[in-house]
């Protein structure tokens, strides 16, 4: 049985299905919910073009203010794109709202935001673009300024080569 502390209205993380983001808050805003994307100024990364575009700080993510009645809850499942609330076993576990203001606050700046890390030691990662694309390899470490280390293993030993964040993507080795 619901108690009055749990339906009082807290933030929540949304899931949404890749690059939903932008659907899925226009949707939550048509039904009346407060929805908040957070969103970064990053440069374009097409090679033909040099332009700043806004992009979502957590891609796949946005949060929704809701007291998760059953019905409001139902509501956001059912927003085109939107996949599930994050949470437990329990059910989803809010977002503390100072948490929440501190993301609008650092947003709305308009500066550069630096993000958790993309990679961890030791993932596998390929070479997407540049003069070492196609190189496969293991991430090692971030070196600053957008720039990480692959170490790449061939007859026993390794080399290592510093490349673009961006131009680096994890991949999932199969097996043989």
């Amino acid at each position: 049985m619901a108690t009055k502390e749990a339906l009082k209205p807290a933030w929540y993380v949304l899931h949404t299905k890749s690059r939903f983001e932008n659907v899925v808050s226009e949707g939550l805003g048509k039904k009346s919910f407060e929805a908040f994307l957070p969103r970064v100024r990053i440069k374009s990364k097409r090679r033909d073009r040099k332009l700043l575009i806004r992009v979502p700080l957590f891609p796949g993510y946005l949060f929704v203010k809701t007291d998760l009645n059953p019905y409001a809850h139902l509501e956001i499942l059912k927003t085109v794109g939107a996949v599930r609330l994050i949470g437990n076993r329990q059910g989803p576990i809010p977002v503390r709202d100072d948490t929440v203001d501190s993301i609008r606050i650092m947003t709305a700046a308009d500066r550069p935001v630096l993000t958790g890390s993309r990679f961890k030691k030791g993932d596998p990662v390929i070479v997407v673009h540049g003069p070492f694309q196609g190189v496969c390899g293991t991430f090692v470490r971030y070196r600053g300024s957008g720039r990480v280390v692959v170490n790449v293993e061939a007859l026993g030993q390794w080399a290592a080569v510093e490349v673009d964040e961006d131009d680096v993507e994890t991949f999932r080795r199969i097996l043989p």
